[in-house]
């Protein structure tokens, strides 16, 4: 196996593309796997230390290449050396993303294109350059890692509208490359734990994690290997009728309300006059009685 892993059986017969670091199952299931994101002194370093625990393991190897996702020119490099490295591509994983907690009238124009060419246009890129330099004519699977985003998440709109953007993209393209013997699918995690994800936000992450575990139905946050399983089990034949869906993994976050809270005010317009106004105003003071 190969595939192509976009960060931030024991037969190596199939090759994997991943742009995220949830590449400890495929390794272990014998999949040679290329990484890729901006800055190589890391990913070289990721690369060194799967391959170092894992040998053991597996023959399968994981391979660094640098790749910016926003621009497609290196996401084509980056599937040409990955096919002239391997000779094919299985599996696509996009997890290339990130944020900054921002309310969406500070969010600048640089800041906004930097999320949305992330978060959208880059899983796009990585999505054409795969199907049309190999999945066209030998299918394969692409599953791309978004966010719980369902109901809207205050401070990070320019997030959520790429994430909500890339579960529609996931349905077209399920739709569009069927015939080819694609398919393509979402995962939607809540909040995941890790060190780094909490630096990224400084101080306010680790009041964000705090605030936001009570509001999850499963009263804690995930880890990383916790999404791994899923992204595994999609690119499976165990899921071979499965296309065009986005999974949540998010402890059933997304069936219990929002992330932050939303500001008091009496902004909103007046109730209509009436009866029923009457007695809305009645409940709010505590002295409503029901009757039927």
């Amino acid at each position: 196996m190969t595939g192509v892993l976009n960060l931030k059986n024991q037969e190596t017969s199939e090759t994997k593309i991943f742009t995220c670091v949830v590449f400890r199952w495929p390794l272990i299931e014998g999949c040679n796997v290329v990484i890729a994101s901006r800055k190589f002194d890391r990913l070289k370093a990721a690369a060194e230390e799967l391959n170092n625990t894992f040998s053991s393991m597996s023959p399968a190897k994981v391979t660094p290449i640098q790749c910016n996702i926003r621009k497609e020119d290196e996401v084509e490099a980056l599937v040409k050396s990955t096919l002239s490295l391997h000779g094919k591509i299985d599996f696509l994983v996009n997890n290339g993303g990130g944020q900054f907690l921002s309310f969406s009238k500070s969010i600048s124009a640089k800041g906004w294109n930097a999320v949305i060419d992330t978060n959208l246009t880059g899983t796009f890129y990585c999505c054409k350059a795969v199907y049309n330099a190999w999945m066209h004519e030998h299918g394969g699977v692409i599953v791309n890692i978004t966010a719980a985003v369902r109901n809207g998440v205050p401070g990070i709109s320019h997030s959520a509208a790429a994430r909500a953007a890339v579960h529609n993209l996931t349905k077209t393209l399920a739709l569009e490359w069927a015939h080819s013997g694609v398919r393509i699918n979402s995962i939607a995690p809540g909040m995941v734990f890790s060190e780094t994800a909490v630096a990224n936000y400084g101080e306010s992450g680790i009041k964000m994690w705090l605030k936001t575990i009570p509001a999850v139905p499963a009263k804690r946050s995930a880890v990383p290997e916790e999404i791994s399983p899923v992204v595994c089990f999609l690119l499976s034949p165990a899921a071979s009728y499965i296309t065009g869906i986005t999974m949540a993994v998010d402890g059933g976050l997304s069936l219990n309300g929002r992330i932050l809270d939303l500001p008091d005010h009496d902004r909103w317009p007046s109730l209509p006059e009436g009866k029923n106004s009457e007695m809305f105003k009645k409940l709010i003071a505590g002295t409503f009685k029901p009757s039927l």
